[in-house]
């Protein structure tokens, strides 16, 4: 039974193969076949307009005032932090971090809000914590109750976490064109694009705690007396503690990130706006040094919600000390504050720190860079040269033309294309004759893409294939998503520049992939490894996306090349870890029965312990690839081409349309890939027998 329905699939994949290879052939006649008309493009950009601009006509008035409203809370923020004295405000930073995690991160956490002070940048980080400040709380109670009434009602939570992935993968750019166009320039476009880019993770965390309560909880609860509010509150609330307070991590985390991306268009005195000023100037001194603020603000917020989640548990132990010595920490933290706050009155420098008294080290940083650049520079030119003219520009053409042709310089003759083609048919018919069908239909496509080139692929045929793929790998409901999806990108006429940015994207995919995957591997065999690369895997994935882009811009410039090194520095994490997890996480009793065969460490490797972590592995993929996609609309900044551009230059000249249009497009794209690797892992999970968390 298996064997006929193989058969089918390959005949299928044949039949297309055959229309693809006639569609080619007649693509001089059949032009709307071959290329999408361009009279046939449908202008959602300009209905989106149209109807963005009628809208605002009629409640524009509304969402002005909402815009007055919630710039209050934020005005507050930034007179109360900027009221207190900087002495006052580090202290109380480092009491809570020595309550979340102890003595170590007080110590951290005092260092580098120290350091925000030392090089006078106090104010515009308090700006920056102020709109955080604000931002968390209000996307915590909304991803708290949307998590609650998705964990009891059903019906909603299949409305909801649509909704939620779409939230988790439309590219941040595209957050704020509606909310710029409706509430305009300013504060409050960064604290509510903030809220609706942080609150799905609370949302997510909220259900699944919820969701891995134990079952004689509940029913010890129930058989207690306690009734349905009781249950909640007094039952399962605080057994999930800790998968909601990891919820509160993410959303603050993803909160910050927002905050600084959102400088951007909000032109106010923050650390993200600092950060941008600097980086378009090109001081790379400056901007490091700014930047640095940035990092060591998200290291410190991530180390405190995370201390206070994964120490969740036993503060649940101890709960009744905990309450008879809370009172003590509060009373203690109030003197202490009163105390400081009197000192700096007299002390006028430790309520203001002089201008005259901040360290100036950006100009050291200057001169260092000058130095190593010259001292490198041949270097430096020899590693961008190579990258761009043996891998980039290859696979660039590739996805726009034949590479084959123009790639190296000059043009193939009959013969040499003759050559191409048996090269390809012959090897893909050993493999058909070997019952290898899977390699088999793969090199015939890929004899055809790299011939001709995906733009140059005829758009009907490109959505079989990748409709066809979904279908044989997650079923019907896949394949008409992956169908309709890549359709909406075609009707509107953004596939050339989707697959410009699946070019730069899939270059650092691949990278990351084939290298973090094998760090991971290494790091899982060898601790010294594993200690060398977990914290800067952590460091890597704390830095907001912003500053992760200074180092690059200052060595290479702008331009595709500094993008995909930026990609590829944030996009590898996750290759990394969840290989190292999957290794080390493998069943014992099955790497010991292959150890008692007689197996090499070679064959435990790649015969045992790669094959069962693969799921895992795989599951490493997706998250490279989402995080690639993030990475890839922050790259817009330097120059990058692609939809990322679109969504950048609609944001800047106003043109929501088209830039949601194009921010939409990059969502699917992220939707497809995730859903189809996903449904792999899960897939091969279950074929092995283990499950995957």
């Amino acid at each position: 039974m298996k064997n006929s329905i193989f058969e089918k699939n390959t005949l299928a994949w044949i039949g297309i193969i055959f229309i693809t290879l006639i569609l080619l052939i007649f693509q001089d006649k059949w032009g709307w076949a071959s290329k999408y008309p361009k009279e046939l493009i449908v202008p959602f950009s300009d209905w989106i307009n149209f109807s963005m601009e009628k809208f605002i006509e009629q409640f524009g008035w509304f969402f002005l005032s909402i815009s007055w409203l919630l710039s209050w809370p934020i005005i507050g923020a930034q007179w109360l932090l900027h009221s207190l004295p900087w002495i006052v405000v580090i202290f109380l930073v480092c009491f809570i971090a020595y309550l979340s995690s102890g003595v170590r991160l007080a110590l951290f956490t005092l260092s580098a809000t120290f350091y925000m002070v030392l090089i006078g940048y106090w104010e515009e980080s308090m700006n920056t914590l102020a709109l955080v400040i604000i931002s968390v709380p209000m996307a915590i109670f909304i991803g708290f109750g949307l998590g609650v009434w998705g964990f009891f009602s059903k019906r909603a939570e299949k409305v909801i976490m649509p909704i939620l992935d779409i939230f988790q993968t439309v590219p941040t750019f595209a957050y704020l064109l509606p909310i710029l166009l409706l509430f305009g320039f300013g504060t409050v476009v960064g604290l509510i694009a903030s809220i609706l880019y942080s609150f799905p993770p609370m949302v997510r965390n909220t259900i699944l705690g919820l969701k891995r309560v134990p079952d004689h909880i509940i029913e010890s609860a129930i058989m207690s007396g306690a009734n349905t509010k009781q249950l909640f509150w007094q039952a399962m609330l605080p057994s999930c503690k800790k998968q909601i307070l990891l919820g509160i991590n993410q959303s603050t985390m993803a909160a910050l990130s927002m905050v600084i991306i959102a400088a951007i268009i909000g032109g106010t005195a923050d650390i993200g706006w600092e950060v941008l000023y600097y980086i378009r100037k090109a001081e790379v001194g400056q901007s490091l040094v700014v930047g640095l603020v940035i990092a060591l603000m998200a290291i410190i917020i991530d180390r405190i919600t995370s201390g206070f989640a994964l120490n969740s548990d036993k503060a649940i132990k101890d709960s009744q000390y905990l309450k008879n010595i809370r009172l003590n920490y509060l009373g203690f933290a109030i003197l202490v504050s009163i105390l400081l706050f009197i000192i700096a009155s007299f002390f006028q420098v430790l309520a203001d720190w002089p201008y005259n008294f901040s360290i100036w080290v950006s100009s050291h940083i200057n001169d260092f860079f000058d130095t190593f650049v010259k001292t490198f520079k041949t270097q430096i030119k020899l590693v961008k040269t190579y990258t761009l003219f043996f891998i980039m520009l290859p696979t660039k053409i590739g996805f726009q033309q034949a590479v084959s042709p123009f790639t190296w310089g000059f043009q193939l003759e009959m013969v040499h294309k003759i050559f191409y083609f048996i090269s390809f048919i012959v090897v893909a018919l050993w493999f058909l004759k070997n019952k290898k069908n899977e390699i088999f239909i793969f090199l015939l496509l890929l004899m055809i893409f790299l011939y001709f080139g995906l733009t140059n692929m005829p758009w009907l045929s490109l959505l079989l294939i990748y409709s066809f793929f979904a279908l044989r790998v997650g079923g019907y409901k896949l394949a008409l998503g992956t169908f309709f999806g890549l359709g909406f990108i075609v009707v509107v006429g953004m596939w050339p520049e989707a697959m410009i940015s699946v070019y730069l994207c899939g270059i650092a995919v691949v990278f990351c992939f084939i290298v973090g995957t094998s760090l991971g591997i290494w790091a899982a065999h060898n601790s010294v490894v594993s200690a060398i690369v977990r914290p800067i895997n952590d460091t890597l994935q704390t830095i907001p996306l912003f500053v992760i882009l200074i180092p690059f811009v200052m060595l290479f410039k702008i331009g595709d090349f500094t993008g995909l090194l930026a990609i590829i520095i944030y996009a590898i994490v996750p290759s990394i870890r969840y290989a190292e997890n999957g290794i080390r996480n493998l069943p014992s009793e099955v790497i010991d029965a292959s150890k008692m065969m007689g197996s090499t460490k070679m064959q435990l490797l790649f015969l045992v312990k790669i094959p069962l972590a693969l799921p895992v592995i795989m599951l490493g993929l997706n998250q490279t690839i989402m995080y690639g996609i993030a990475m890839l609309v922050i790259a817009a900044l330097i120059g990058t081409n692609g939809l990322e551009q679109i969504v950048f230059i609609g944001l800047t000249d106003g043109n929501m349309g088209k830039g949601f249009i194009a921010g939409i497009s990059m969502a699917i794209i992220a939707m497809i890939v995730d859903r189809i690797t996903k449904t792999i892992s899960e897939k091969r999970s279950e074929a092995l027998g283990l499950s995957i968390k």
